[in-house]
């Protein structure tokens, strides 16, 4: 099936970040491009990658709250959660290792430059996992509307969760994801007083930070409506619903698990 599609066509443009920019700088970059996560580059080297998890658990942690946002610089959130890939190799190489492990595949040209970078939804834009949407689809994690947003970093960090469906009196009211906490950090460490930031961030709930336009899809819907879905809005998942109610949710990285 991707015996003659190479990594070439289907790598996008490497969207980069230095590592001695503040992190304030690296997520208004993320959400500017809808990209995560980035690549960290000094002195035109590779480094590493910076990700929105990553800028969560810093930006939470007890010991960063006396220090401001825009001193906390990407050197401190460094991840190496990448593998690179020469353009003209096929794209069956790198499937497995994104399925396995990394997030991010940075493309080089034989001669060791920088050329591209590869990630689910760039596999995506060229290629259909076999089967129906149930079949690609992961269990939905909930949240009540009400729980306390420190609690929810909290969850998403032990348990590795990137996003959760927002419930609020047995209904669908949203979902919140690590770029929602990592925007209300920022919001909130900006406008607060060092002095107040350990009792006050206990005061933010899920539903004042979740999204509330949640487009989700229905059980049966055909999967390549769903994969345009979000390749079109740049989504990174979908809640599937059936009956009214939420099922489970379809993700770029059940997808490409699905490959």
């Amino acid at each position: 099936m991707t015996n003659t599609i190479l990594v070439r066509d289907v790598m996008s443009k490497p969207v980069t970040v230095a590592k001695s920019v503040p992190v304030t700088e690296a997520l208004d970059k993320m959400l500017d491009v809808g990209m995560d996560p980035l690549i960290v580059v000094h002195n035109d080297e590779v480094v590493g990658t910076v990700s929105r998890h990553k800028i969560v658990e810093k930006l939470g942690a007890k010991h960063s709250t006396e220090v401001s946002p825009n001193a906390i610089h990407v050197s401190n959130t460094i991840d190496d959660d990448f593998t690179f890939i020469y353009d003209d190799q096929e794209v069956d190489v790198l499937i497995p290792l994104l399925q396995e492990r990394y997030k991010l595949a940075v493309v080089y040209d034989l001669d060791n430059k920088l050329i591209g970078q590869v990630n689910s939804g760039d596999i995506l834009g060229k290629m259909v996992p076999d089967g129906d949407l149930a079949s690609v689809m992961e269990r939905a994690q909930f949240i009540d509307s009400g729980e306390r947003m420190v609690h929810l970093r909290r969850k998403m960090i032990d348990e590795n969760i990137a996003r959760f469906v927002v419930m609020n009196e047995g209904k669908m009211a949203g979902i919140v994801s690590e770029t929602d906490v990592a925007v209300a950090l920022l919001k909130f460490r900006d406008s607060v007083d060092d002095r107040h930031q350990e009792h006050q961030v206990r005061n933010i709930l899920v539903q004042d930070i979740m999204t509330t336009s949640v487009q989700a899809v229905e059980m049966g819907s055909p999967l390549t409506k769903v994969i345009d879905l979000m390749c079109t809005k740049n989504f990174s998942s979908v809640p599937v619903t059936e009956n009214g109610k939420v099922v489970g949710i379809v993700t770029r990285q059940s997808l490409i698990q699905a490959l």
